[in-house]
């Protein structure tokens, strides 16, 4: 629920008070600008009193000082249209039994209201109730100020992340919350899950009016410091008056400059907005297709194109960024956890996908200095709906390959035609089954740290080289003999014939699922 404040005062408003209304207030000119806002009243009989006014006053006024001298009258609504005067209060009697003509048409060509009382009203009375209610509204937008202050400040002291600081905001203006970088990309939201994703349907309309002027409760606050701007938050059909929405805003901006200086930078904002974007995809949370909106407004292109999921064991994002950047390929970049970071490419349906992951993968072990790196990869998916899927896949390939080991001879781009029995094993590991046989099967070896340390280390290499004895012994540094008497051990301890094909065989898979339980 948004922060109750008593609205703001406009000269149609004002002139709806009880006190107004016994005075019968007439509009004669300027009827189409009664929506001013009133910044105070002011009373005055003044030829000049323009130079005594800043701005958004109503004046009020008999006339005596202007009767008889039209250019004093015509001069004296310049005059306040010039010092942006919310409107002029005139009340008829002796200086001007009726509305003056000159005046009248004056304040219609300047665009000011000018309202005349037909009965004796006592200015004061006026006075007193429209400054009491500014002055109460005034006092409850700094109480307003200090409290979203007080509260932004305690979250960001006690560590809250940055869509906590932005659910805050929400909930104190009452409409979705959109965070920004400068190029209109969408980083983070807050708000009704519905009304948010309303605004991102719409939001590339919504970015190129971006830098426009405000309206309809959209409110606008740049973000930056040290005379550098890097993004900025909008209040999406913000519903309360325009100041307030600003103050909000302001208050807002201030919060979230400090949160990047202590915890922080905007590109950390950009890297949490893939991951969460990711994530929702990989684990299926959120329906796809309630994504979209999302991919589209974090600026990922969804329009006729082929998407092609990646997962990078060992990458950093900034690294894996860097990389799309320099090759001009269209992508989010999000860290999954476990050191392993997917990549969401969005290729034109007319490019050769295969072939830009292979240049992908290439450029990425230049830059990393890494030859060993591998990017497991899905095929690419036309449909959206068909992304979450194939991201889980290229999970998977990603699982299987893990271990150096194993990846040594594979190339750049791993699909999951690749990982052939170790891509199996690992989309099985958690099943409960699948770890009794591997404790059933490596029971003798498991018991000991001898073996943990020593004869599984050479069971495993033995069975990875196709059971050659030669290059097992040169892989551990042994001689021949040495290793003979190793697997002789190993045969004794399992009870197997490793020289028999499908005990080997079983015993590699026992051990292949005993490798994924354990990392």
């Amino acid at each position: 629920m948004s922060t109750a404040l008593e609205p703001a005062l406009s000269v149609r408003q004002v002139l709806t008070l009880d006190r107004v209304l016994a005075g019968e207030p007439e509009v004669v000119a300027g009827a189409g600008h009664l929506d001013r806002p009133v910044r105070w009243v002011h009373v005055a009989e003044a030829a000049d009193v323009g130079v005594m006014l800043s701005g958004g006053e109503m004046v009020l006024t008999t006339g005596v000082l202007l009767a008889g001298d039209e250019d004093k009258q015509a001069e004296y609504i310049r005059s306040l249209h010039r010092a942006e005067a919310a409107a002029v209060v005139l009340g008829l009697g002796r200086a001007f039994p009726t509305p003056p003509d000159v005046m009248r048409r004056a304040a219609e060509r300047c665009g000011l209201p000018m309202v005349v009382l037909h009965r004796p009203f006592p200015f004061a009375e006026l006075t007193e109730e429209v400054q009491s209610r500014l002055v109460r509204r005034k006092f409850a937008a700094v109480s307003l100020s200090e409290s979203v202050r007080t509260a932004l400040t305690g979250l960001i002291t006690a560590g809250a992340p940055l869509q906590r600081l932005l659910d805050e905001i929400a909930v104190h203006a009452g409409c979705p919350v959109i965070l920004t970088n400068l190029a209109h990309r969408v980083l983070a939201t807050a708000g009704e899950r519905s009304a948010v994703d309303d605004v991102l349907r719409d939001w590339e309309r919504i970015a190129r009016q971006a830098g426009g002027s405000e309206g309809d409760g959209w409110v606008r606050a740049e973000l930056g410091a040290c005379g550098e701007r890097w993004g900025r938050i909008v209040l999406c059909g913000h519903r309360g008056d325009s100041p307030i929405g600003r103050l909000l805003a302001e208050r807002a901006a201030e919060a979230l400059v400090l949160h990047r200086m202590l915890h922080g930078s905007v590109h950390s904002w950009e890297e949490q907005s893939a991951q969460s974007l990711l994530t929702d995809l990989v684990t299926g949370v959120v329906p796809a297709r309630q994504l979209l909106p999302r991919a589209r407004a974090a600026g990922l292109p969804v329009n006729r194109r082929a998407f092609v999921p990646l997962v990078v064991g060992e990458g950093e994002p900034a690294a894996l960024d860097r990389v799309l950047r320099l090759l001009g390929l269209p992508g989010l970049v999000a860290e999954l956890g476990d050191g392993a970071t997917a990549v969401l490419l969005s290729l034109a349906r007319d490019q050769d996908a295969e072939a830009l992951t292979a240049h992908f993968a290439t450029r990425l072990r230049t830059e990393s200095g890494r030859s060993q790196t591998v990017v497991a990869a899905a095929d690419a998916r036309v449909a959206w709906e068909d992304v979450p899927a194939g991201l889980r896949e290229a999970q998977h390939v990603a699982d299987a390959v893990t271990d150096h080991s194993a990846a040594m001879d594979l190339p750049a781009v791993v699909r999951l035609k690749d990982v052939h029995l170790r891509g199996l094993i690992r989309l099985l590991r958690d099943d409960p089954h699948v770890q009794s046989f591997a404790e059933r099967e490596l029971d003798g070896l498991l018991c000991g740290r001898d073996a943990e340390q020593e004869l599984l280390p050479v069971l495993r290499t033995y069975l990875a080289t196709g059971r050659n004895k030669s290059r097992t012994a040169q892989l551990h540094h042994v001689s021949r003999p040495a290793l003979y008497r190793r697997l002789e051990v190993i045969q004794a301890r399992l009870g197997v014939d490793l020289d028999d094909f499908e005990q080997a065989a079983s015993v590699h898979i026992a051990l292949l699922a005993h490798d994924a339980q354990q990392g």
